[in-house]
């Protein structure tokens, strides 16, 4: 399996989201700025994290966007499949007819590893995962770099 740079950068951008927003919105210039994706893609992006309830756009002078839901209510899993992507390693897609329109003899292997693949995203948190040492020191470097406000996240989830 191979995650597209499309769940590659909303995965990215909602942890850049997470460890800042606690100090307002955040705008899309500077993810952008920070993490190097292309503001246009990010626009995208956010467009489909909006219509699936993850993120809100915040208008007027400071505004930007921040999370729609608290960090520990929103899963990688989450992230993913709102902008259209897939953690289906089928060469079916899930469909069950991979050859000649039947099922494979692998199917059941491909299907189990994707429905494993998913839970591991969906138990993890943009609380859990922002909260880890190493992400943190990576977006201290990122912002000291940047001249950024940063933000130690910490949330303790239940």
């Amino acid at each position: 399996m191979k995650l597209s740079t499309k769940g590659r950068y909303a995965v990215t951008a909602m942890m850049d989201l997470a460890i800042h927003d606690r100090i307002g919105p955040v705008t899309l210039a500077d993810i952008s700025q920070c993490q190097g994706i292309s503001l246009s893609y990010l626009e995208q992006l956010f467009a489909k994290l909006r219509k699936a309830g993850l993120v809100e756009g915040v208008r007027g002078p400071g505004g930007g966007y921040r999370l729609a839901k608290r960090a520990d209510e929103i899963s990688i899993a989450n992230i993913i499949m709102a902008v259209d992507e897939s953690v289906d390693v089928t060469r079916c897609k899930g469909q069950k007819d991979c050859q000649q329109g039947e099922r494979c003899l692998t199917h059941e292997l491909w299907d189990d590893l994707s429905q494993q693949l998913y839970d591991f995203l969906d138990g993890i948190t943009l609380a859990q995962f922002a909260n880890r040492p190493e992400v943190q020191k990576v977006a201290r470097r990122q912002d000291e770099r940047r001249a950024r406000h940063h933000f130690i996240f910490r949330h303790d989830a239940a």
